[in-house]
């Protein structure tokens, strides 16, 4: 690419082409984007002519890429990294006079436990500062936070750090059995056979730390007769509170929903480790002054 064509390339290409790369079909690229699938379509179609070479070929379902994608990937993304650290540098944040939106990955667990707290504490400290809550499936996180759909991600999600992403630890979680106060069973020894004659609601495939429980519960072959299949763990102690239902619920939600006593619950009977939640952001943007002061204030507002 010569002097003049190098002044003519919008920046904005590379990164449709990263996201391309990391979706593997242009519908989930413009979904990841903000964009309808025409314009992505259409940068792609920029970026051929630029480049001579179709870039991406279809293979079935997905977009793979060809020799000269390969070839251009690492130069794409150092070029942004670059361009991300020179905006770091030249971007300082008071939050007294901050008015930046933060873009957070969170589960419905992670709404009920972490916003209230932190919400509150902007208030105070940053009350220009905003954040909007983004769902991101798991398996989109690390491109999600690479390509800057979301500045940051809260939860337990043990892949990202081999995927370019930096974790700061907020709290440690676990999961429990919960069931209503007053249940038959609360009374009856607690066993492997207590806990496999209870009903139980099954919720939130996204969430990592309750399909690791879920997970050991199918290792031990153990029964696990379900009364419906949610997706929100936040309906849950609703439901409970009316029926013998149980849940394998985070005893972080728990201390938040039991302010009257309505509820009892057990360990696990059976190991299952418990799981840090962690602060992420990619290795990209991991000097921002920003989020490196939200992640503090987050930290203590959760030890507060």
């Amino acid at each position: 690419m010569d002097s003049k064509a190098l002044l003519r390339f919008d920046l904005n290409l590379i990164k449709v082409f990263l996201t391309i790369w990391d979706a593997g079909n242009l519908t989930l690229a413009a979904k990841r984007l903000g964009l309808t699938q025409p314009a992505v379509s259409h940068a792609l179609k920029r970026l051929r002519d630029e480049f001579g070479d179709p870039l991406f070929v279809r293979s079935g379902k997905t977009m793979e890429p060809t020799p000269t994608a390969i070839g251009l990937r690492g130069a794409f993304e150092e070029a942004m990294d670059l361009v991300a650290g020179t905006m770091r540098q030249a971007r300082s944040f008071d939050p007294a006079t901050a008015t930046r939106q933060f873009r957070i990955a969170l589960t419905d667990t992670g709404e009920f436990v972490m916003l209230p707290r932190l919400l509150a504490a902007l208030q105070v400290q940053a009350p220009g500062v905003s954040v909007r809550s983004i769902r991101v499936p798991p398996d989109d996180l690390a491109a999600a936070l690479r390509t800057g759909q979301v500045d940051a991600a809260v939860g337990y999600q043990p892949l990202l750090g081999a995927a370019g992403c930096v974790g700061r630890h907020l709290t440690t979680d676990r999961i429990i059995c919960l069931f209503r106060a007053g249940h038959p069973l609360a009374s009856q020894p607690w066993t492997v056979e207590a806990f496999s004659s209870l009903t139980f609601l099954d919720v939130a495939p996204d969430a990592t730390g309750y399909r690791m429980a879920r997970q050991r519960v199918a290792e031990l072959g153990l029964p696990y007769r379900m009364a419906a299949q949610l997706y929100h763990f936040t309906i849950l102690p609703e439901i409970i509170r009316r029926t013998d239902h149980a849940a394998l619920f985070p005893v972080s939600v728990l201390v938040e929903t039991n302010r009257h006593g309505e509820f009892d619950h057990r360990e696990l009977p059976f190991d299952v480790p418990p799981f840090d939640v962690n602060f992420w952001v990619h290795e990209a943007f991991a000097a921002d002054p920003g989020l490196n002061w939200l992640f503090t204030l987050l930290k203590a507002a959760l030890t507060g």
